[in-house]
């Protein structure tokens, strides 16, 4: 009978994409090679605290609203930035700049994907792996094309599902049991998929386990100075931001840059 080979193919997407993300999800928890050995500060930067809680984006947000705070930069809440000092503190700082250009005005979205790509944070994200702290970014990738290889085939098991019910020629009542038995794969890659969002949230895909239970033993900010702020905006990026137009500016940044 046909449907029990669409059954076979069904069971097989399933089985296999279920597989690879529970294997790839358990190489991910584990410290990666050297990691021991490596120097782990028992205070992180802020910039390094971004970067496990959101990753480069997050870098780039915390040198834009660092620099605001600071006067070196104006964030306008239509998305522009201008600078106001050249002279940048670090690195970071540094690629803004260059980002922003001679003309010392430009959109906010270049200038975050600027800063996001810079070497500078590449550097920060390689010491951070090495630490075991965060996540290499082949694994990150890797459990990203997982889930949505489970996701592929829930979808393929529905469409084959599908088939096998609508396909002619069938006895009378087999649409029932057949379905029954296209229900099992389905509710595998389903309970894989849910498994797999329990374990990864509220958590950040930039840290590792160690990373993460780093950044959860941070004390919640209580905005008393810039630094709380510049704290608030690492670990929980530009929506921690009270003031509106600095908010709006960032946020149509991000619009603006897809």
């Amino acid at each position: 009978m046909l449907w029990v080979l669409l059954l076979l193919v069904a069971w097989c997407a399933a089985a296999v994409s279920c597989i690879r993300l529970c294997l790839l999800t358990a190489s991910a928890a584990l410290r990666p090679p050297g990691a021991a050995r490596a120097p782990v500060s028992p205070e992180l930067s802020l910039y390094e605290t971004a970067f496990l809680a959101g990753g480069p984006q997050r870098v780039a947000d915390l040198a834009l609203v660092s620099m605001h705070l600071r006067r070196r930069l104006l964030l306008a809440h239509t998305g522009w930035a201008t600078v106001v000092d050249p002279e940048g503190r670090d690195e970071v700082e540094r690629t803004v700049i260059r980002a922003i250009g001679p003309e010392g005005q430009s959109r906010i979205a270049p200038i975050r994907a600027a800063a996001a790509a810079a070497d500078a944070v590449r550097s920060l994200a390689d010491r951070l792996v090495a630490a075991g702290l965060a996540v290499p970014h082949g694994a990150r990738t890797s459990l990203d094309s997982a889930v949505r290889s489970v996701r592929g085939a829930a979808v393929l098991v529905v469409v084959l599902a599908a088939a096998a019910v609508l396909m002619p020629g069938q006895e009378t009542g087999y649409a029932g049991p057949v379905a029954a038995w296209f229900g099992l794969p389905l509710v595998l890659t389903l309970g894989c998929l849910a498994i797999a969002r329990v374990e990864s949230h509220p958590y950040s895909p930039w840290a590792s386990p160690s990373g993460q239970h780093w950044l959860d033993s941070l004390p919640a900010p209580t905005y008393g100075a810039d630094r709380d702020l510049l704290a608030a905006v690492a670990v929980r990026g530009v929506g921690a931001l009270e003031d509106p137009g600095l908010r709006a500016a960032l946020l149509s940044g991000a619009r603006t840059g897809g």
